[in-house]
């Protein structure tokens, strides 16, 4: 019938074959990253295969594998949706929340199948969501008013995020580098402040935290390898010899002595130019773009440090750290703000040689150095890393804990089953099955240690139902242990984002009963 009025090229799924193709879609995107949930989630290789770029890269985190495969299913994209923003939110258990979602559109699945319509799974859904919610928010605990307690617990929580990633053999340490890191932010929470560089070479443990920013750049020919009480002039400008912008012109001369002059006058325009950037009071110059010869001996003359091609980012970092702005004119001195740091001096990281900016004006400024095997090792060590920092970040503005080891999901599931007896009609149905789908986040943790899931998920449901609420799985012994005496802690805010995220996605995949492909305007020839 729709095809009397619909352009060609257009096709429209409805009802059961338009739901099907939604559930398959996203319940294949969870099985793929299942494997790499908890602390013995197994690695992918993802591979690209354009004719240009063969490179590869080795992760377990959710965000990375979803964001690199290219997907044609509309369902799909939500999975992957949901998994950006949890990175983008909090940092952490981007995996979790596409898994869950992917559970809990199994179970709708089945229920679908009994004839059960999506509006009242999606009814029961949002009853559970917010039993679910108020258990998760009982159980948490809250000890921001001790430092020393809050940091033990950073500590915990970013070492329980790193047990399942590459850094897991040197979780402590790794753990101990970030909390020590984002303490120094003194909760600005700015993580432009802590810069993380890779250099390849030695091993893992080798990596430390420089109280200091750190730039990858070298200090120009002639000029101090090391500077005291450093006024830093950070600038976005052309140094290279000014050329005379006359396009589609030529400039006939009688004489290779007017070449000279012309060359001459161009050279004096670039003294000039340094001559102003020398009355700014500056004893270090960095520059966005490259420094020429020319104006590279002008500096070495006057005693200036000069560093070219420091990138966007870079220079944009530099002037949060030093206290400065970024500046393209030199008129006028008095309108520009110079950084300031204590010491600028160029070290030694294994063979390569950088600059070191000590004491900045931003005392919380500090560079992770990471050192490892590879460059396929550093780039995932960065990703373990990054997802550390940002939970932590998340913590410190969300200063709430949970058990982690599948204790909550448990807590929650067992919460919504006492409430499934008091609940009348098919809602409770899918109440229920949303505890199931809660349920199978921990048991999918045990299948990936090689355990017996039903064996640990039916000891751990026995446990809390015994009043032991903070027992959960205990990955390194195949058994059930209490969460708080092994340090296994989690942030709040993390799961309370996979939680809501997940079931508000699953609930808008499951109200969908069409599918509309557009095919894309047909464009004319033009003659």
């Amino acid at each position: 019938m729709e095809g009397a009025f619909l352009e060609q090229g257009t096709s429209v799924d409805k009802g059961e074959n338009a739901r099907l193709s939604s559930f398959i879609g996203a319940i294949a995107v969870a099985d793929m990253v299942k494997t790499t949930l908890g602390p013995k989630g197994m690695d992918k290789i993802l591979q690209r295969v354009s004719e240009h770029d063969q490179t590869i890269s080795v992760t377990n985190d959710g965000a990375t594998i979803l964001r690199s495969i290219n997907l044609d299913n509309a369902a799909a994209k939500v999975l992957v949706d949901i998994a950006k923003v949890q990175d983008d939110e909090v940092g952490d258990g981007t995996t979790s929340v596409a898994v869950l979602c992917g559970e809990l559109l199994r179970e709708a699945e089945i229920l679908v199948n009994q004839r059960i319509h999506p509006q009242t799974i999606s009814a029961g859904w949002r009853l559970a969501r917010n039993i679910a919610r108020k258990a998760l928010e009982d159980s948490s605990v809250n000890n921001s008013e001790n430092q020393e307690l809050f940091e033990k617990d950073l500590f915990r929580i970013a070492r329980t995020t790193l047990s399942s990633k590459l850094l897991t053999h040197e979780k402590d340490y790794f753990a101990q580098l970030a909390v020590d890191a984002i303490i120094r932010l003194k909760g600005s929470n700015n993580l432009d402040h802590i810069q993380v560089l890779k250099k390849a070479g030695g091993q893992l443990r080798d990596s430390y935290l420089e109280n200091g920013f750190l730039l990858d750049k070298s200090i120009g020919v002639g000029q101090p390898k090391r500077i005291t009480d450093a006024n830093i002039l950070i600038a976005n400008t052309s140094m290279d010899t000014d050329k005379i912008k006359i396009y589609g012109s030529r400039v006939k001369v009688d004489s290779m002595t007017k070449v000279a002059e012309i060359e001459d006058a161009e050279k004096d325009k670039m003294r000039q130019k340094c001559e102003k950037i020398v009355n700014h009071g500056c004893n270090v110059f960095i520059n966005r773009q490259l420094i020429y010869n020319l104006p590279e001996s002008i500096f070495a003359e006057k005693g200036i440090m000069a560093i070219e091609h420091a990138d966007f980012d870079g220079v944009e970092r530099l002037a949060a750290v030093t206290g400065g702005e970024v500046t393209s004119t030199f008129d006028h001195p008095e309108l520009v703000t110079l950084g300031h740091c204590d010491v600028v001096e160029e070290v030694m990281i294994g063979e390569d040689k950088v600059i070191r900016l000590g004491g900045c004006k931003s005392g919380e400024a500090c560079t992770i150095v990471l050192r490892g095997a590879s460059s396929h090792v550093l780039d995932e060590a960065e990703r373990s890393l990054h997802d550390a920092l940002c939970i932590l970040q998340a913590t410190v503005k969300d200063t709430r804990t949970i058990c982690g080891g599948g204790c909550t999901e448990v807590l929650m599931a067992q919460a919504i089953d006492r409430e499934v007896e008091n609940t009348p009609g098919k809602k409770a149905l899918a109440m229920a099955a949303f505890a199931r789908a809660l349920r199978q986040l921990p048991a999918i943790v045990a299948d990936n240690g090689g355990y017996d899931s039903a064996e640990l998920i039916t000891q751990l449901r026995a446990a809390h139902a015994s009043g032991k609420k903070t027992h959960g799985l205990d990955m390194y012994n195949g058994s059930i242990a209490d969460m708080k005496n092994l340090g296994v802690m989690e942030s709040f805010k993390s799961k309370f984002q996979v939680l809501m995220s997940a079931s508000e996605a699953a609930e808008m995949i499951l109200r969908v009963d069409d599918i509309i492909k557009c095919a894309p305007r047909q464009r004319e020839a033009m003659y």
